[in-house]
């Protein structure tokens, strides 16, 4: 029983690091697997924090080439990621895990319709075109906002970040780039916060983390060697898959 529970675990939280790795969503894979497993809440929360950096990093290695043009990018949208994430995952600390519940699934919704409604000569127009100071200064603000839900829940997190990067140059493949690198730097300063203040469940991280690097290297590979055609209906895909999950989760836990 303790094998297949173990495996199970493992599995979810493998197709969830491949999950973000490509997209983002992942959380509503390996989050509830956490649950089942045994895990409280707020550890199952914190644990699947450090279970997901390992692939997220994983995930941005892959796409080393794609953030090497992007290096000033990174670092400047580096800083409100870590702040908001402290701030997020002190906010996970000391509440429950409901409070984004209404909002997250509408946000992410609407994440995924920009990326389907964005047109062709949209994305050659913002490829070419470098950053005014005012669409630098919304993507800071932004990302503050996002790294503060990657620190409290994170769940479609990614899809959040490729949808906002769409103000920034780049193909659908740099923003995957720039979205995996982010990620990895929203998850594990969460993580390194929930290790700190004791969250972390030892025994299960021993199971989620191997599983979640193995998902976010497999996952990387296969977005970055994809078309962005392919790769953006992959996002659409999961997009709105996670909505649907996110919406129904609401609505249960409001009923509860």
């Amino acid at each position: 029983m303790h094998l297949l529970k173990d495996g199970l675990l493992f599995g979810a939280t493998g197709l969830a690091g491949a999950m973000n790795a490509i997209a983002g969503g992942g959380t509503l894979l390996s989050f509830p697997a956490a649950l089942a497993w045994g895990l409280p809440p707020q550890i199952a929360n914190a644990t699947n924090a450090l279970a997901v950096t390992p692939g997220a990093i994983a995930s941005a290695w892959t796409y080393r080439r794609e953030l090497a043009p992007q290096r000033s990018l990174v670092a400047l949208l580096t800083a409100p990621t870590i702040v908001g994430a402290v701030l997020g995952a002190a906010l996970m600390r000391l509440t429950p895990a409901r409070t984004f519940d209404a909002i997250v699934p509408v946000l992410v919704f609407a994440a995924t319709l920009a990326l389907l409604l964005q047109g062709l000569a949209s994305r050659r127009a913002q490829a070419a075109r470098p950053p005014s100071r005012a669409r630098l200064a919304v993507a800071v603000a932004a990302q503050l906002l996002v790294g503060v839900y990657g620190g409290y829940f994170g769940a479609a997190m990614g899809i959040v970040m490729v949808a906002l990067f769409a103000m920034l140059p780049g193909d659908i493949q740099s923003r995957v780039g720039l979205k995996n690198a982010l990620a990895a730097v929203a998850n594990g300063v969460a993580a390194a916060y929930f290790v700190a203040s004791g969250l972390v469940d030892p025994h299960a991280s021993l199971i989620m983390v191997p599983a979640g690097l193995l998902g976010g290297l497999v996952g990387g590979h296969v977005a970055r060697r994809s078309s962005p055609r392919v790769v953006r209906a992959l996002i659409i895909a999961i997009g709105l898959g996670v909505s649907a999950l996110l919406g129904y989760r609401a609505l249960a836990i409001r009923h509860v």
